[in-house]
């Protein structure tokens, strides 16, 4: 009779263990991430614009968002969440990512700076298009900016013709 030695269960039942806490990276989560890691409104400033503004409708514009790091190190990961925001709160449109862009996973150390960008063609109001008020983008929170770029074109893959790039970092 073969005898199996008492270091090959406890080897496995390690490796199970390990593999049931999600893995050697020793963050504790299955996806990878680390939540205190993560970009934050609190953490970071923001600023948007100046924007190349579509000036009637039809025309398209593009309304940059940038952003600084002034804490420890942080990241960004996948596209960023933005919405447009109608008037009271009452009616929001989630900006989709823009079409064939590709997200990436930035580290930004203190005072490292990203950006991303807003395309959107430009309605006629009264015409399906959604007149914003705000602009809203969440990071771990939530910070809201004043839309003065005129109402956005109906149609495109969200019911509106605007979308999101994906972080792109700033600098050198």
């Amino acid at each position: 009779m073969r005898t199996t030695p008492a270091a090959v269960p406890a080897a496995l039942a390690a490796l199970l263990l390990l593999a049931a806490c999600g893995g050697a990276g020793g963050d504790g989560g299955g996806d990878g991430k680390r939540e205190s890691t993560t970009c934050s409104v609190d953490t970071v400033s923001m600023e948007v614009g100046p924007a190349s503004i579509a000036p009637a409708a039809g025309d398209t514009g593009e309304v940059p968002v940038g952003f600084t790091n002034r804490s420890a190190t942080c990241t960004l990961d996948g596209f960023p969440e933005v919405r447009l925001v109608g008037a009271g709160d009452s009616v929001a449109v989630e900006v989709p990512p823009t079409e064939g862009a590709t997200a990436q996973k930035l580290t930004l150390a203190k005072g490292d700076s990203a950006s991303f960008t807003l395309t959107y063609e430009r309605g006629t109001a009264g015409d399906g298009a959604f007149d914003a008020e705000d602009l809203r983008v969440e990071l771990s929170g939530a910070r809201s900016f004043r839309w003065t770029y005129g109402p956005v074109a109906a149609g495109g893959p969200a019911g509106h013709r605007i979308s999101v790039s994906a972080y792109q970092q700033a600098g050198d």
